[in-house]
């Protein structure tokens, strides 16, 4: 294996352990939000509205129900229903150590030596921790035993083996959660929340920045958020009512800052789409379409950590926090679950960390001239974009055999999957999804999280690049495309024509006397039905916006000269009707793959757009 192999599949490993932890708290988030808007409108004395009462019920969402539906979220993943039952079992052994009557660390009973430490300590501790380990562990456990004995089980006997077998494993783990490993968890969340205590005490806490900002573009966002902020911010939420640590991998501001710099001051296709993103980034919360901005000019990253380092020094020092996990990161989603008091510290964080991540990035743009529009980590998607703009197909860029036109002749279903399943994922559907519908292709198109990627037939996967070796690991037999940006990508528009023209393969020699007739056609004025043209276009591409726009201007020009009407207009390929009203000024290599796209709008093909010689009598035939 190389070293960049081992470092990849090491990278996977990493995001794989994560998005696992992230996988039990993400299915959760309501909870926790619903949680988190009781506290803050009713707990006492610093809610909205203090009601006693309905402040009572927080205590039991946040020590019963929140647990058992985060052991039972792990259970299932690893052993669906039954694995989530026995997980929600187990862990109640470690939730009743919440209490000091049912805790045995904190009466002395067992680890005596813990317990002048622990006696006044290890009581009120909400065991998400305990939830995320007794839960997966159990139903691991349970699924080696049916492995080992469920094949031996005698015919008719297979409802009782499922009951009392789960039964009998839900009881030992509730046992040795009790005794054995619920002890040493309070041990362990003592100390790791005297650490954050200490962290944030010795105002420490910003320089975590350093690593969650790198880690997010890395696509490990979900886990660190999710994995690891979110369970520790729930228990000091419950403490006092808010917490900092929700806002630390949540907060927009450092990607606003990226974006906003890059809509002034970068170049091309990242400049004209930096403005879109910033949108749907602040106000969605869909944190990971920024990330290939930074992929695509990696010093970016100076741009995000100094963000994530002011706006948590200012939510520090001015009382910022969140009641709960902001899920998505939107500034929206943050306004609606700030602390009462906390309003105006999450408001300067998050604008003050988009300021400074702005400058740094605005001045990274000013110094570094080099070219960045074609970088590593974003190749293929702009390989796909050059190749678009030279009228290239994908096979001629040299794209991966596997992404053929009679590959996808067998595809009967399309998912994308991005780590948490939501967000992005779901709106990469929603796009492909109405160009599916607008080709007339009888196609589902669906999201999901990879970790919940299961190989089956005619399976389309569509996921990012960073994701990509896990995805193909859940399904190997599948069809896979891997995009850099869920949200813009030329990609769909391929996957869409290759789609349409799976479902239209000729024979070979009719192929070939299609293929002459259409370019027979596309060369000749007299095929052309110009009672139907409404519109001439020309189709630009961002890396020949120069040439297409003064080849439109051109014909414009002689257009209006003839006193003609008819509107000339440069757009993109995929913004093409198909139907005969467009009349498509093309060079072959264009005409090429916008045969592939398109059967009925009308083609005219071109040596050079520039010579007005190319079209003559064009203009005399048009209204």
């Amino acid at each position: 294996m190389s070293e960049t192999q081992s470092k990849s599949s090491a990278k996977a490993k990493i995001q794989k352990f994560g998005t696992f932890l992230s996988g039990m708290i993400m299915p959760n988030i309501g909870a926790i939000i619903a949680w988190g808007f009781m506290t803050a409108i009713f707990m006492s004395p610093n809610g909205w509205f203090p009601n006693k009462y309905i402040n009572s019920f927080t205590s039991s969402m946040l020590y019963f129900m929140i647990p058992i539906l985060i052991a039972y979220t792990g259970g299932k993943s690893v052993y669906e229903e039954r694995g989530g039952v026995v997980g929600a079992i187990s862990v109640v052994g470690t939730i009743v150590l919440a209490f000091p009557w049912a805790n045995p660390v904190a009466q002395g009973i067992v680890y005596p030596a813990l317990y002048p430490y622990a006696a006044n300590k290890a009581t009120g501790i909400p065991m998400f921790l305990g939830a995320m380990i007794m839960g997966p562990l159990s139903a691991w456990c349970l699924k080696k035993f049916d492995q080992a004995f469920q094949s031996k089980v005698k015919a008719g006997f297979e409802m009782i083996y499922n009951n009392f077998s789960q039964g009998i494993m839900g009881m030992i783990f509730v046992a040795i959660s009790y005794f054995l490993i619920g002890p040493i968890l309070v041990v362990s969340t003592i100390w790791i929340a005297n650490g954050v205590d200490w962290i944030i005490a010795h105002h420490l806490l910003p320089l975590a920045n350093l690593v969650i900002e790198p880690a997010k573009v890395l696509f490990l966002n979900n886990a660190i958020g999710n994995g690891v902020l979110v369970p520790l911010g729930i228990q000091q939420a419950a403490k006092v009512g808010k917490s900092v640590l929700f806002l630390m991998e949540s907060n927009p501001g450092p990607g606003l800052g990226i974006l906003l710099a890059c809509s002034i001051f970068g170049k091309g296709s990242a400049k004209s789409s930096a403005p879109g993103a910033m949108i749907v980034h602040f106000l969605g919360g869909v944190h990971e379409i920024y990330f290939p901005y930074v992929l695509m000019k990696p010093i970016l990253i100076l741009a995000a950590m100094a963000g994530g380092i002011t706006g948590t020094f200012l939510f520090s020092i001015l009382g910022g926090g969140l009641t709960a996990a902001a899920s998505p990161g939107s500034i929206i989603a943050i306004l609606l679950v700030s602390a009462k008091d906390a309003y105006f510290g999450n408001i300067v964080g998050v604008l003050g960390s988009a300021i400074v991540s702005f400058v740094v990035a605005a001045v990274i743009y000013k110094m570094d001239k080099s070219d960045y529009g074609d970088l590593a980590a974003a190749q293929g998607q702009m390989a796909v974009m050059k190749a678009e703009s030279k009228g290239l197909t994908e096979e001629e860029a040299g794209a991966s055999a596997v992404e053929t036109v009679e590959s996808y002749k067998d595809v009967q279903r399309i998912i994308f999957a991005c780590d948490a399943g939501m967000g992005s994922s779901a709106m990469g559907a929603s796009l492909l999804r109405d160009k599916v519908r607008k080709a007339g292709l009888n196609l589902s198109v669906t999201n999901t999280a990879v970790r919940n990627l299961k190989d089956e037939p005619g399976l389309l996967v569509i996921t990012q690049e960073e994701l990509a070796e896990r995805a193909k690991e859940k399904t190997p037999n599948a069809l896979h495309v891997a995009v850099g940006n869920f949200l813009s990508t030329p990609k769909y528009d391929q996957v869409v024509a290759r789609l349409k023209a799976a479902g239209e393969i000729l024979p070979e020699a009719d192929q070939v006397k299609k293929s002459e007739k259409t370019a027979a056609k596309a060369n000749s004025l007299a095929s052309i039905d110009f009672s139907k043209v409404k519109e001439v276009n020309f189709i630009r591409h961002d890396q020949h916006l120069g040439t297409v726009t003064m080849a439109s201007s051109l014909f414009k020009d002689q257009m209006k000269k003839a006193g003609k009407t008819t509107p000339v207009k440069a757009v993109r390929i995929n913004e093409l009707d198909n139907d005969p009203s467009h009349l498509v000024i093309v060079t072959p290599m264009a005409g090429k793959n916008l045969a592939i796209r398109y059967d009925q709008i009308q083609v005219i093909t071109v040596a050079d757009l520039l010579k007005a010689g190319e079209v003559s009598g064009l203009v005399d035939k048009l209204k």
